[in-house]
């Protein structure tokens, strides 16, 4: 390490926790010439941008017209990439909902991929028959996967109070407990700003939450007191949580912030953002709040996504006795 910080202009990534040089300043000669008695140097070979399939000219415009987010507009580009390479030489206006089929078919057999992701790979496809070439909704009928009926993972609340409670730097202590006070989801953290707190109110405003909807949800005293300590400390300019350069924190600080607390509380369950929103909605139901707030402070447009709760809630089971209590002598 003092060799490489001695021989070059290096910096510290708080983010990455590691050593980098800028572009500007590396000499790959330079480099190999001080390490090469030490390490043995490898360029990885680079990609070839010359095989890399061209979207529709179309395609990428009406994504970003439609307003559809970053993160659906590279994953939808990436897909249907795939989609173009399988069929370089056919052309895919001609293509039949058989050829479609059995292309997801291939896909599932041999990359064994998820549910999400064919439901995600059918609507690239999708969007540039019915979106970008305007036909039919259901010009071709493509198979679609069994919906999984998994249940949500979910903490108590002794170890979201542990979490916090081992947690001693004031930033991190804020994020988790104002996540799972609010029922965040991980990017509307990121994206709140500091104008979007109503303390006056006791209410936060989510602005364009999934689906570009803006909701209000219930500012807690406790949370409040953390975030005004907070504050004080750090002075945030303009986002309520900022990285480096006053930029708003990155998905990846905020899940190392949460399983390093989780790890520190001695929590056993694999822990990550959304498990605090899952455990705030269940939390409710157990202490008996309208499933209709409850819907209204997660964001969902249907009370049947909210409902997946009442599946995971301890509410009602503890009113009954299980039959084998009294049946088995005490040891």
């Amino acid at each position: 390490m003092n060799l490489l910080k001695v021989s070059f202009p290096t910096r510290w990534s708080q983010t990455k926790k590691c050593w980098w040089i800028a572009r500007k300043d590396f000499d790959y000669r330079k480099f190999k010439e001080v390490f090469s008695t030490i390490a043995e140097i490898i360029i990885p070979p680079q990609k070839d941008k010359s095989t890399e399939q061209i979207l529709p000219a179309d395609y990428l415009e009406k994504l970003i017209r439609v307003r559809y987010s970053e993160s659906t507009i590279k994953t939808y580009s990436k897909y249907f990439r795939d989609f173009q390479s399988a069929f370089t030489d056919q052309n895919l206006d001609e293509l039949t909902s058989t050829d479609i089929n059995n292309y997801i078919l291939g896909l599932i057999e041999k990359q064994k991929m998820s549910v999400s992701q064919q439901n995600q790979r059918i609507n690239a496809i999708k969007f540039y028959y019915e979106k970008v070439l305007g036909r039919e909704k259901l010009y071709f009928a493509v198979d679609r996967p069994k919906k999984e009926k998994s249940l949500p993972n979910v903490l108590s609340k002794n170890e979201i109070a542990a979490m916090i409670n081992s947690t001693n730097n004031i930033k991190h202590k804020s994020l988790i407990a104002l996540i799972y006070s609010c029922g965040l989801r991980r990017c509307e953290a990121i994206n709140m700003e500091l104008k979007d707190i109503d303390s006056n109110r006791m209410l936060i405003k989510i602005i364009a939450g999934k689906g570009k909807k803006d909701r209000y949800v219930q500012l807690a005293k406790s949370t409040l007191l953390l975030l005004r300590e907070y504050y004080k400390k750090h002075t945030p300019c303009n986002w309520v949580f900022e990285g480096p350069n006053n930029k708003p924190y990155s998905a990846k600080s905020i899940s190392n912030v949460i399983k390093s607390a989780a790890q520190k509380a001695g929590v056993k369950k694999r822990v990550y953002p959304h498990i605090l929103r899952h455990s705030f909605a269940t939390h409710h139901l157990e202490q008996g709040t309208d499933l209709r707030y409850i819907q209204e402070w997660l964001g969902h447009g249907s009370s049947k996504t909210t409902e997946i709760y009442t599946h995971v809630s301890n509410k009602d089971f503890i009113k009954f006795k299980n039959p084998i209590d009294g049946l088995i002598e005490d040891t």
